[in-house]
């Protein structure tokens, strides 16, 4: 059995002793509550698991790491707390110093499908996950919605969790093409998006306000300048073969319906809303608290414009069969995108175990068994 020594100034080698450290820091003035406690995170640092990654790489063992991939399945923060604090007991009594990372995969398949709690189903998510994983091809998120509806925040969010280093915001490429074209030449490109009928060739203003009509040509127009830029993105991501965070109220279901169609990244589409004005219309005033430069006076002077073109979006996306989540939580909605993510994922997924764990990782499995 592998064991932990200690060497002192003598040079004299003895095992780790949680019970003598614990006394040793008592003596030196602390109680046994905090010397118990910090016994014990210097054991679980000295004894972690080494990962050897595929790549030949090898890493400390990460409870944070494995606890957001087993999120990234749609598991609740609890439930994978519970499945990492199962699995690092399991290769500390195994006295398991190295692990390959297919096995330590393959693992917490076999705990996810016998487990009475999560079962098959959730195992099935896991091994569609890896397999993903495991083929290389780029994951393009696609995020629309209106002002406040959390885009950004959703964004941020997958790319962290997900580690996906590029993302791009339609805002910020609709700035950059306003540095190039002047306002004289393109003025529905110098608008906000739920202004852009203020753009448009004799546009006018009634007593009633501005019309539906009006006020989706003016987006629309905006949008379809800047399809060709958001195009462009896509197609480099793709070409590069490197995941995508693409959030914008420019990306419009049908962009989000023809580039599923012409890529052969996996394409996820999402479109974000708030279903209650007060939601939607708080969401703006808090975010001036967080981001102070976002100008919210103009957002809530156009307040009823925003909201009627959330409706639009989520009308077309709802026409075209785009998943829309309700953002009132944000944990909550990445786990919703995630679970969309794998359905989509599964409904081409024929492999096993065997194949996306490797073979040779069942054989190796057999010490692990109890």
């Amino acid at each position: 059995m592998a064991k932990t020594l200690v060497e002192d100034l003598e040079e004299t080698r003895i095992p780790f002793l949680r019970g003598i450290l614990i006394r040793s820091l008592q003596d030196a003035g602390l109680d046994f509550k905090e010397a118990s406690h910090i016994a014990s995170e210097i054991r679980n640092e000295l004894a972690a698991v080494q990962v050897e990654q595929q790549c030949g790489r090898i890493n400390p063992f990460s409870r944070l790491k494995f606890r957001h991939s087993l999120e990234t399945i749609g598991l609740k923060s609890r439930e994978s707390d519970d499945v990492v604090q199962m699995l690092q007991e399991h290769l500390t009594n195994k006295s398991i110093k190295t692990i390959k990372s297919r096995n330590l995969a393959r693992l917490i398949y076999r705990y996810l499908r016998k487990s009475s709690k999560l079962g098959p189903a959730v195992a099935h998510r896991w091994l569609v996950w890896h397999d993903f994983i495991n083929s290389g091809r780029p994951l393009i998120f696609m995020i629309g919605g209106t002002a406040g509806s959390g885009k950004s925040s959703i964004a941020n969010t997958l790319a962290s969790r997900l580690e996906i280093v590029r993302t791009q915001s339609t805002d910020m490429l609709r700035e950059v093409m306003r540095t190039m074209i002047p306002e004289q030449l393109m003025p529905v490109l110098h608008q906000s998006s739920f202004t852009a009928w203020k753009g448009l060739p004799g546009y006018k203003k009634t007593k009633d306000g501005i019309s539906e009509a009006l006020l989706v040509q003016g987006y629309l127009s905006q949008a379809d300048l800047l399809s060709l830029a958001i195009e462009a993105v896509v197609e480099r991501a793709t070409r590069e073969r490197v995941s995508l965070v693409l959030e914008g109220v420019h990306v419009h279901p049908v962009f989000m319906e023809k580039l599923q169609s012409e890529t052969d990244a996996v394409v996820i589409p999402v479109m974000l809303g708030l279903l209650k004005r007060k939601h939607l219309q708080q969401r703006i005033k808090t975010r001036s608290n967080n981001v102070p430069d976002r100008g919210t006076e103009h957002y809530l002077q156009y307040f009823d414009e925003i909201w009627r073109l959330q409706s639009y979006l989520l009308s077309e996306a709802d026409r075209a069969n785009i998943h829309i989540a309700v953002n009132e939580n944000r944990d909550k909605v990445f786990s919703e995108i995630m679970r969309f993510t794998i359905a989509t994922l599964a409904e081409n997924f024929d492999s096993t175990p065997e194949r996306v764990f490797g073979a040779k990782a069942f054989v190796d499995d057999n010490y692990l068994k109890n």
